[in-house]
């Protein structure tokens, strides 16, 4: 089978199995996005994500992953979806990727079939495959294989779907056609980074994890700093506020995939029945959420921070913020 005729063949398969946009980019260094890398670790952005500290020469070539890699396949599927969440100092917040059921499983499956059918038509060609789960820069990938570009907020923009898209890649030794890698369309925009209460973007493409409150109700394990806490904006779990305000999330489209749809109490749970919350209440109710990372301590945490800033005077602006405790 020719180039041409396996990735047209690859591209229909991945329609087939709903994953929304499948691009091609072709194995090789990221040298732009390693040195990127690199200066990022030295600033310290990582905060106490030390796993990012990890032979980013691995992490940027892929070829050292897979030996004998000539491609890399970049997919995509749309979470988006409409709901609305209570407007009330009653509910904390959830990301919206978290409404619904766990992408990682969900997404997995999928591309593994993929990877198992490129095997099937490509005999003798080996690879491997990714959802969140390796060594992968995964939103260089979906640019170079055209998937969308990477905005200020560094999240991947699509033309289709906004920013609101799972990734995941194959990694593979088998010959394909590629992609025209993405244009950044952001522009002048500076709406994220106007936006962020914690002033986590400090400079476009740029994200100071310690200051960002998707990875400090995530991520982040004991106390938060109360100058930071105090800008949550009742978010409980992860935080939507950069994606909210990009303008090319006006193109968000409903998601064809029942799992990524909210789940009962999934959008904003009330706070005080989620610091109330015992370990076997937790893992029933987010078994198959995404939420179930933080934890059921993180997750009373958030709740508690959202509760001690209802009874405090608003505060607003970056100031000068740390992650830690006070």
């Amino acid at each position: 089978m020719s180039p041409k005729e396996l990735t047209e063949r690859i591209k229909a398969q991945a329609a087939a199995l709903g994953l929304d946009k499948v691009g091609v980019a072709p194995a090789a260094l990221l040298e732009r996005e390693r040195s990127h890398l690199k200066d990022w670790l030295t600033r310290g952005y990582q905060a106490t994500m030390r796993w990012m500290e990890k032979d980013p020469d691995r992490r940027s070539d892929p070829r050292l992953l897979v030996p004998g890699a000539h491609s890399v396949l970049s997919v995509a599927v749309n979470y988006y979806h409409p709901a609305v969440r209570p407007d009330d100092a009653d509910h904390g917040k959830i990301s919206r990727y978290a409404w619904g059921d766990d992408y990682h499983r969900h997404l997995t499956s999928r591309i593994q079939t993929l990877f198992d059918c490129i095997s099937q038509w490509e005999p003798g060609s080996s690879g491997r495959y990714y959802v969140d789960t390796g060594p992968v820069m995964e939103k260089a990938w979906a640019v170079r294989a055209g998937i969308g570009w990477q905005g200020k907020h560094t999240n991947v923009i699509t033309r289709e779907f906004g920013s609101w898209v799972f990734l995941g890649e194959i990694i593979t030794t088998a010959d394909l056609v590629y992609d025209t890698p993405a244009e950044d369309l952001c522009g002048t925009c500076t709406a994220c980074l106007d936006a962020c209460p914690t002033g986590a973007i400090p400079e476009p493409y740029v994200v100071d994890a310690g200051r960002c409150i998707s990875y400090l109700t995530i991520e982040h394990r004991g106390e938060i700093a109360h100058a930071l806490g105090e800008r949550f904006d009742r978010w409980i779990y992860g935080c939507d506020i950069c994606q909210d305000v990009c303008p090319w999330n006006r193109f968000q489209k409903e998601t064809q995939h029942p799992e990524y749809r909210p789940r009962e109490g999934g959008i904003a749970p009330e706070l005080k029945e989620i610091v109330s919350l015992t370990q076997e209440d937790f893992s029933a109710r987010f078994r198959h959420s995404p939420v179930k990372r933080t934890k059921r301590e993180g997750l009373q945490r958030n709740a508690s921070i959202i509760l001690r800033n209802e009874q405090k005077p608003d505060r607003s602006g970056p100031d000068t913020l740390s992650p830690g405790g006070e």
